[in-house]
This record gives structure tokens, C-alpha cells and sequence, in this order.
């Protein structure tokens, strides 16, 4: 099979359906630990809905957990500067920037986390 066909045929199987199918397929393949799938979907579909936080959170959490790193520091960077306020978008910055060493920039953003959610003594839940 040329590599070629089979790279669009991907891409329209993961571009294919209405937002809201994606959304499911997406959360699907997460819930499979299918990371790399979800993350497939999902980017297409936050390009589409880029004010929507679902998508975007969801997007992260895939980059998180397949250990693209960078890409999740990213989407949760534009989730919090819409939203300073969002806790679970600051507790997985805080957790994405401690996995990548860079504990000095992650503290504040997990001291706000568990301010925002009212947990000042207990550490924070996972990803």
C-alpha cells in the first residue's frame, strides 16, 4: 500500500463525522488508553472549536499521557490564559512542567490549583 494513501486515509478517518461524533470517538479512544488516536481526532476538532475548553482540555491530557510534553504545556498555556480560573487546566500545567523537571515554574501553578478547589493541604489528585 503506498504510504501516501494510507496517511490521507488516516487523516479522513479522523476528520470524518459531525463535531460532536469526533468528540465521542475522541473520548472513546482516551478511555481506551489510546492516547496517540485521541489526540489524532482532537486536534482537528479544536482547530474547528478553538473557544471550546473541552476539546482542548481533553487534547492535553492525551499529549499528557502519550508524553508529548511540549504539545500539552501548549493547549493548557491557551486554557489558562482564557481562563485563569480553570483549577484543572493549572493543576495539569503544574503536573506537565514537574515531568519535564521545571518544578520552580511548576509550583505556583499547583498552588493555585489547590487554592482554586479548596484543597490547601492535600496534594494534588492525578492527571
Amino acid at each position: 500500500m503506498d504510504t501516501t494513501y494510507r496517511t490521507s486515509g488516516d487523516t479522513e478517518y479522523y476528520a470524518h463525522g459531525t463535531p460532536a461524533e469526533r468528540w465521542e470517538r475522541a473520548r472513546l479512544f482516551f478511555a481506551a488508553k489510546e492516547y496517540t488516536a485521541a489526540a489524532r481526532v482532537l486536534t482537528g476538532l479544536v482547530e474547528e472549536v478553538p473557544e471550546q475548553t473541552g476539546p482542548r482540555l481533553l487534547l492535553a491530557r492525551a499529549y499528557y499521557h502519550s508524553a508529548q510534553l511540549l504539545r500539552a504545556e501548549a493547549e493548557l498555556r491557551t486554557i489558562v490564559e482564557r481562563d485563569p480560573v480553570e483549577h484543572y487546566a493549572r493543576l495539569m500545567l503544574g503536573r506537565t512542567l514537574e515531568r519535564q523537571g521545571r518544578h520552580e515554574e511548576a509550583r505556583p501553578h499547583l498552588r493555585v490549583a489547590s487554592a482554586l478547589s479548596g484543597d490547601f493541604g492535600a496534594a494534588p489528585a492525578d492527571v
